[in-house]
């Protein structure tokens, strides 16, 4: 990812996330579109963690991992920790996802049941399905409310314990955030990270209140910027713009950013004699270095690449160049200046009265190993 701009728009976790992709040679901006306020000293935590200690739960829904430990934490801090486990392992523990299970076995549970799409509307299907009147549910909920699981079992006829661990916050550099969309906005950034829905949410909140949501999707539209989401739940904010991000298989950090690795390893990347050569929007990789090209010079990088081998007309290559043009001799000068650049005549080379082609490697026929 060497020369690729990735805006985070998270704020827990985001160094994590940021050193993971800079890692891969990617340069991060850090633009939290909201803040996590955790909720340890919130009275009405401690008063409803106590009224459930009190009139013990049937089921207790854990909607995400962080929440459910910051609950622990926050009993704990006030001395009811134990009794808070003791009482949940008496319940039927529902998880709404891996992370929220990891942190019920990390508290020393077992989850129960786990919604394989990690939604809250399969946790109201299922439930609902099996019927839940008379009985007491306690839902932890995350930052952004409810996800109407309590409207619907209260519907239903249960009895519901509302448990907010933490919620979200103002984001903590407004001017940062609003940088952030105008930089999208203007082609200065590749990929934007999104790890939650409402963060996904108040960032395109922020692009519309600056002025700019529309070429902010008209961005993401043509491909030239790339939205990555954890999971679905981050995504749908995306998706009703009409915004379709890359999102891995498993809702974790780790599976995202090979994910977002993995996608820039198949744009315009080619085997050629030089090495492994990648072009990206505002930057051109060779054997793992960055090239020190001009805007032009990467224009017309990519116009080699994209041919894979194939010739590329000259008039081609002119058209590609600022200006109006139509001499032969600025074309060679631009292809001089890139195997100068690539530190290797042989990358390029010049097909007699016509124009000029990447030399691609060589690969192996059948029956040849690599």
């Amino acid at each position: 990812m060497a020369g690729c701009c990735v805006l985070v728009t998270a704020d827990r976790r985001s160094g994590e996330l940021g050193a993971a992709l800079q890692r891969r040679g990617a340069v991060i901006r850090f633009a939290p579109a909201l803040s996590m306020v955790p909720n340890q000293d919130d009275a009405r935590l401690i008063a409803g963690t106590r009224a459930l200690l009190a009139d013990p739960p049937d089921i207790v829904v854990v909607t995400t991992g962080v929440g459910f430990r910051g609950w622990i934490e926050a009993a704990d801090a006030v001395g009811l920790a134990d009794e808070l486990t003791a009482t949940l392992r008496r319940a039927r523990l529902v998880a709404r996802g891996p992370k929220a299970r990891g942190a019920i076995q990390a508290a020393g549970l077992q989850a129960d049941w786990v919604a394989e799409s990690e939604t809250s509307a399969e946790i109201a299907e299922v439930l609902l399905d099996e019927g839940v009147r008379d009985r007491t549910i306690a839902v932890q909920h995350h930052g952004a409310g409810s996800d109407g699981l309590d409207e619907a079992f209260r519907a239903a006829g249960a009895h519901v314990y509302s448990l907010v661990v933490y919620r979200w916050g103002p984001p903590p550099d407004p001017q940062a955030l609003e940088a952030s969309v105008r930089a999208t906005a203007a082609g200065e950034v590749d990929t934007v990270v999104f790890t939650s829905a409402p963060g996904s949410a108040a960032w395109l909140a922020a692009a519309e209140s600056a002025g700019v949501l529309a070429e902010v999707v008209a961005r993401f539209a043509s491909g030239a910027v790339v939205a990555a989401a954890v999971g679905p739940i981050t995504a749908h904010p995306l998706l009703v713009l009409g915004i379709t991000p890359i999102v891995p298989e498993r809702g974790r950090l780790g599976s995202l950013v090979r994910t977002i690795v993995a996608h820039y390893g198949g744009l315009q990347t080619l085997d050629t004699v030089a090495g492994r050569l990648q072009v990206h929007r505002r930057a051109a990789v060779l054997d793992g270095h960055v090239l020190p090209l001009s805007p032009t010079g990467i224009e017309v990088l990519r116009l080699l690449v994209a041919a894979r081998g194939d010739v590329v007309l000259r008039s081609d290559v002119l058209a590609a160049l600022p200006g109006v043009s139509q001499d032969p001799h600025a074309a060679e000068v631009a292809i001089a200046r890139l195997r100068e650049a690539a530190g290797s005549r042989d990358l390029i080379r010049t097909v007699v009265k016509r124009g000029y082609r990447i030399a691609v490697a060589e690969q192996p026929g059948p029956g040849v190993s690599a």
